[in-house]
């Protein structure tokens, strides 16, 4: 696939104030301070698209991005660690359930793990809430030019067995470094797929 085109809609809380679900929808979720917002700029080629920064906690809203006209990429706020107050998290974590439960063109969730560190009990929780919702999701683990090989797939091993203890299925994984441009082309490729099965919801048409 060819980024031809992406550019921000619109920031929100809401579900009712999102863009219309007529285009497929690709959700990235992750740990404060992953690089969400470094791999969504890789994968759209830009590096100003999504906002940046060192700082946990960053992204506080749902920020929706149309790429090539033809569907969207949704930058969703991080869970876990963010110097924030328990009101504020709490308020995220009902933004994001209702958003993932109810966005009905939302054809994946990429779940973002760090390939620096073993196993964490945050990430597989949040993947057993996206179990019980019945949300499909896939894991793209970041950073991997942050460590050595070896460590990098030790790490992502041992979280595909620790995923094994629990789950029947496994999804399909990408491994990324942002500044090596790593895992960009096959995740494209599996966005391209997805977007040739998304089915647009038929109109209603007005009783005579």
């Amino acid at each position: 696939m060819e980024i031809r085109s992406a550019r921000f809609l619109i920031s929100n809380t809401s579900l009712d104030k999102a863009p219309k679900p007529d285009k497929p929808e690709y959700a990235f979720i992750g740990r404060s301070n992953v690089g969400k917002s470094s791999l969504i700029n890789m994968l759209t080629n830009q590096t100003k698209l999504a906002k940046t920064s060192s700082t946990p906690g960053k992204t506080q809203l749902i920020n929706h991005f149309l790429i090539n006209e033809a569907w969207y990429i949704c930058d969703l706020p991080g869970y876990g660690y963010a110097k924030v107050s328990q009101n504020t998290r709490a308020s995220w974590e009902k933004m994001i359930a209702n958003y993932l439960q109810k966005r009905s063109n939302l054809m994946t969730i990429f779940v973002l793990i760090d390939s620096r560190l073993e196993p964490q009990k945050l990430d597989l929780e949040f993947m057993a809430k996206l179990g019980e919702w019945g949300v499909a999701f896939n894991i793209i683990f970041t950073k991997a030019d942050k460590s050595t090989q070896r460590i990098v797939a030790k790490n992502v091993k041992t979280f595909i067995e620790k995923m094994k203890e629990d789950w029947e299925f496994i999804p399909r994984s990408f491994v990324t470094s942002t500044t090596k441009f790593l895992g960009r082309r096959g995740i494209l490729e599996y966005i391209d797929e997805l977007n040739a099965t998304f089915e647009k919801e038929p109109e209603v048409k007005p009783e005579d």
